[in-house]
Protein backbone atom coordinates (compact mmCIF):
# COMPACT_ATOMS: atom_id res chain seq x y z
CA UNK A 1 0.00 0.00 0.00
CA UNK A 2 1.26 3.34 -0.58
CA UNK A 3 1.43 6.75 1.34
CA UNK A 4 -0.29 9.85 0.54
CA UNK A 5 0.94 13.01 1.04
CA UNK A 6 -0.94 15.54 2.92
CA UNK A 7 -0.50 19.42 3.78
CA UNK A 8 -2.66 21.92 4.88
CA UNK A 9 -3.36 25.06 3.25
CA UNK A 10 -5.03 28.24 4.01
CA UNK A 11 -7.06 30.44 1.59
CA UNK A 12 -5.91 33.85 1.90
CA UNK A 13 -7.06 37.47 0.51
CA UNK A 14 -3.89 37.04 -2.17
CA UNK A 15 -5.13 33.96 -3.51
CA UNK A 16 -8.61 35.73 -3.99
CA UNK A 17 -10.24 37.81 -6.72
CA UNK A 18 -12.69 40.42 -6.15
CA UNK A 19 -15.14 38.28 -6.38
CA UNK A 20 -13.82 36.50 -3.25
CA UNK A 21 -12.85 33.61 -4.70
CA UNK A 22 -10.00 31.68 -5.46
CA UNK A 23 -8.25 33.27 -8.72
CA UNK A 24 -7.49 29.95 -10.74
CA UNK A 25 -3.80 30.72 -11.80
CA UNK A 26 -3.01 31.25 -8.29
CA UNK A 27 -4.16 27.49 -7.47
CA UNK A 28 -1.09 26.77 -9.81
CA UNK A 29 0.99 28.40 -7.29
CA UNK A 30 -0.44 26.80 -4.41
CA UNK A 31 0.07 23.35 -6.78
CA UNK A 32 3.87 24.55 -6.89
CA UNK A 33 3.85 24.43 -3.01
CA UNK A 34 2.41 21.36 -2.36
CA UNK A 35 5.38 19.61 -4.79
CA UNK A 36 8.20 21.95 -2.69
CA UNK A 37 6.37 20.75 0.12
CA UNK A 38 6.40 17.06 -0.56
CA UNK A 39 9.99 17.63 -2.05
CA UNK A 40 11.20 18.61 1.63
CA UNK A 41 9.09 17.17 3.71
CA UNK A 42 7.93 13.66 2.13
CA UNK A 43 11.23 13.46 0.00
CA UNK A 44 13.87 14.66 2.04
CA UNK A 45 15.37 17.06 -0.30
CA UNK A 46 14.65 20.72 -0.11
CA UNK A 47 14.07 23.18 -3.29
CA UNK A 48 16.61 24.66 -2.01
CA UNK A 49 18.74 21.45 -1.77
CA UNK A 50 17.77 20.70 -5.15
CA UNK A 51 18.36 24.13 -6.85
CA UNK A 52 21.28 25.90 -4.71
CA UNK A 53 23.87 22.76 -3.76
CA UNK A 54 23.04 20.08 -6.34
CA UNK A 55 21.87 22.38 -9.17
CA UNK A 56 19.13 19.78 -9.90
CA UNK A 57 15.43 20.47 -10.21
CA UNK A 58 11.68 19.00 -10.73
CA UNK A 59 9.94 21.48 -13.28
CA UNK A 60 6.18 20.77 -14.36
CA UNK A 61 6.25 19.97 -18.04
CA UNK A 62 2.49 19.07 -17.90
CA UNK A 63 -0.33 19.40 -16.21
CA UNK A 64 -3.83 18.64 -16.36
CA UNK A 65 -6.24 20.66 -13.87
CA UNK A 66 -10.28 20.19 -12.92
CA UNK A 67 -11.82 23.22 -10.59
CA UNK A 68 -14.58 21.03 -9.03
CA UNK A 69 -15.62 23.94 -6.78
CA UNK A 70 -14.88 27.26 -5.47
CA UNK A 71 -12.72 27.94 -2.55
CA UNK A 72 -13.01 31.72 -0.85
CA UNK A 73 -10.67 33.36 1.92
CA UNK A 74 -10.49 31.83 5.25
CA UNK A 75 -10.92 28.01 4.04
CA UNK A 76 -8.53 25.76 5.27
CA UNK A 77 -7.74 22.91 2.03
CA UNK A 78 -5.53 19.76 2.40
CA UNK A 79 -3.93 18.87 -0.51
CA UNK A 80 -3.30 15.55 -1.08
CA UNK A 81 -0.48 14.18 -3.02
CA UNK A 82 0.05 10.66 -5.07
CA UNK A 83 2.80 9.28 -7.63
CA UNK A 84 0.81 7.74 -10.35
CA UNK A 85 3.47 6.88 -12.54
CA UNK A 86 7.33 7.16 -12.12
CA UNK A 87 9.82 7.15 -15.21
CA UNK A 88 13.83 6.93 -15.03
CA UNK A 89 13.72 10.93 -15.48
CA UNK A 90 10.01 12.07 -14.52
CA UNK A 91 7.15 11.20 -12.54
CA UNK A 92 3.87 11.96 -12.88
CA UNK A 93 1.70 12.54 -9.77
CA UNK A 94 -1.67 13.65 -8.70
CA UNK A 95 -2.68 16.42 -6.24
CA UNK A 96 -6.15 16.80 -5.02
CA UNK A 97 -7.35 19.57 -2.82
CA UNK A 98 -10.50 19.01 -0.23
CA UNK A 99 -11.99 21.26 1.93
CA UNK A 100 -12.80 20.80 5.41
CA UNK A 101 -15.95 18.39 4.75
CA UNK A 102 -13.76 16.62 2.17
CA UNK A 103 -15.78 18.32 -0.58
CA UNK A 104 -13.32 17.79 -4.09
CA UNK A 105 -12.13 21.41 -4.67
CA UNK A 106 -9.84 20.93 -7.37
CA UNK A 107 -7.49 17.53 -8.74
CA UNK A 108 -4.76 18.16 -11.20
CA UNK A 109 -2.05 15.63 -12.66
CA UNK A 110 1.36 16.93 -13.25
CA UNK A 111 4.33 15.21 -15.19
CA UNK A 112 7.36 16.58 -13.29
CA UNK A 113 10.78 15.74 -14.89
CA UNK A 114 14.19 15.77 -13.16
CA UNK A 115 16.68 18.36 -14.81
CA UNK A 116 19.93 19.85 -14.52
CA UNK A 117 19.79 23.32 -13.99
CA UNK A 118 22.55 25.24 -16.04
CA UNK A 119 21.86 22.75 -18.76
CA UNK A 120 17.79 22.44 -18.43
CA UNK A 121 18.35 19.02 -19.40
CA UNK A 122 16.38 16.28 -18.47
CA UNK A 123 18.69 13.79 -16.29
CA UNK A 124 17.68 10.58 -14.43
CA UNK A 125 15.91 10.98 -10.95
CA UNK A 126 18.99 10.10 -8.32
CA UNK A 127 18.45 6.70 -6.91
CA UNK A 128 17.30 8.31 -3.01
CA UNK A 129 14.78 10.65 -4.54
CA UNK A 130 13.30 7.83 -6.45
CA UNK A 131 13.18 5.52 -3.62
CA UNK A 132 11.29 8.27 -1.19
CA UNK A 133 8.94 8.72 -4.58
CA UNK A 134 8.11 4.67 -4.41
CA UNK A 135 6.53 5.40 -1.10
CA UNK A 136 3.78 7.43 -2.65
CA UNK A 137 3.52 5.08 -5.73
CA UNK A 138 -0.35 3.64 -6.33
CA UNK A 139 -0.35 0.04 -6.45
Amino acid sequence: MSLVFRTPISIRFAHCDPAGIVFYPRYFELINGVVEDWCAQGLGMSFHEMHMVQGIGLPTVHIETDFVKTSVMGDELIAELRVIKLGRASATVEIRMLGQEQDLRLTARLVLVMAQVQERKAIALPSALREQMQIYLVS
